[in-house]
């Protein structure tokens, strides 16, 4: 028997893109435009479609029982990949080679009825994912026990929080049993107790025998859950190997940039416009910022409708993917998580000097209400680099001490002599 448990050959998904194909014709439209085909063919007219491809020639192999990490920027194919992998859509060519009963956390809570109960719903999503009832009937108090929302559970979830909605279904998606197990960026749903407890739950199985693989841009998640990985760009494999070389590949292909500016999106509750690493005492941007002087960031963005518990979030990255600083808006002022009324937002966020080592650092940014729902989110939006120019201390303090900070912290002494 082969220890394949996923091949891949030359696979390649290719969308569409315009708005004609979302045009739905009249039958006097669709006539007319019959009968004039023949007079524009001969005239030598073409209708030029416009189309991208998502996927463009990837091929890989996944041996049973091994976990592998799919990392790449948004756009780069990941979640393409998986929905072929878990039969949602078609490849537009190549094979795919399955050997197992497949799972899939792409989307949690999709089969969720609003209308019916927790416990209901934990029946009905089940059913969706696979799950037989005597299956559900055995793993109930199971899934009801790692959601917490056992008090809920004979209220209809349109009742539901947003982070309680997601809880139960990360619960009841987590409970499969698949030999193959395909997963994407689940575990950035719910509080950061209950993301311990996905993650907890992924390296259960990740280290149980089973085929996983997982899309991530928690980069501390894949090198812990995954021995080998795949970086996806433009579609395509840009490298396939041991998980740290792939992080490493990752983070030296983005490009220093100090200013990053995002196109207007009134659909979206809030959305930020522009992002900046500026050097406090110059107050511009600057290739490098001198630990003794800190950090400051600035951020502007745009509410569209009035929301209430919102706030914008920033996370400082290091090199290797590890979240160093996790800090938001209304961390210090409470008040603004109060209805915010629509318009445009200026911010600052001041890093103090000697807090960060010399390096490079990444920045993600976020918008939405804490623990529940995202807006809008840009993964390592931002690049820049800490240097130690002023403070005339050997490179031990700021670059090879151990540890994520290089802070001046007092000593008192005391002699007893």
């Amino acid at each position: 028997m082969s220890d394949i448990a996923i091949k891949v050959e030359h696979l390649g998904k290719r969308y569409k893109l315009g708005g004609q194909q979302a045009h739905y014709k009249t039958l006097r439209e669709s006539l007319v435009g019959a009968a004039g085909a023949p007079l524009r063919w001969l005239k030598g007219e073409r209708r030029e479609e416009k189309t991208f491809w998502a996927l463009n020639d990837v091929s890989f192999e996944v041996k049973h029982g091994e976990a592998v990490g799919i990392i790449g920027r948004n756009g780069a194919g990941k979640s393409t990949l998986l929905k072929i992998l878990s039969r949602i859509t078609k490849p537009t060519r190549g094979r795919v080679e399955l050997y197992g009963r497949v799972g899939s956390l792409l989307e949690v809570g999709t089969g969720f009825h609003p209308e019916l109960s927790g416990r209901e719903n934990i029946y009905l999503n089940g059913a969706i994912l696979g799950m037989s009832r005597r299956e559900i009937e055995r793993k109930f108090d199971d899934i009801v026990d790692f959601s917490g929302v056992e008090k809920f559970l004979d209220t209809p979830v349109k009742f539901y929080s947003s982070g309680m909605y997601v809880r139960l279904a990360f619960a009841v998606a987590a409970h499969l049993e698949p030999e193959i197990l395909v997963v994407d960026e689940v575990l950035a749903v719910g509080d950061a107790e209950f993301q311990k407890k996905c993650l907890g739950k992924m390296s259960e199985v990740a280290h149980g025998g089973r085929t996983v693989l997982f899309v991530s841009h928690n980069m501390a998640a894949i090198k812990r859950l995954c021995s080998r990985s795949i970086y996806l760009e433009k579609g395509k494999i840009n490298f396939a190997g041991e998980t740290n070389s792939a992080i490493e590949q990752y983070h030296g292909k983005t490009k220093d940039l100090l200013v990053a500016n995002f196109l207007p999106n009134n659909n979206k509750i809030i959305r930020i416009e522009r992002l900046e690493v500026c050097s406090p005492v110059q107050n511009e941007e600057s290739a490098s910022i001198d630990t003794a002087d800190g950090v400051l960031i600035k951020v502007r963005y745009n509410i569209n409708q009035p929301i209430a518990g919102a706030h914008v979030f920033l996370r400082i990255h290091t090199s290797d993917g590890e979240t160093l600083i996790g800090t938001g808006d209304a961390d210090t002022s409470p008040s603004r998580l109060n209805v915010r009324k629509p318009g445009q937002y200026n911010c600052h966020l001041f890093i103090p000097p000697r807090i960060l080592k010399t390096g490079k650092y990444t920045i993600t940014w976020s918008a939405g209400v804490p623990f529940q729902v995202n807006f809008d989110e840009e993964f390592h939006a931002l690049t820049f680099h800490v240097v130690d120019n002023k403070t005339n201390r050997n490179e031990y303090i700021h670059q090879k001490r151990p540890g994520l900070l290089a802070l001046d912290l007092d000593w008192n002494y005391e002699n007893s002599q």
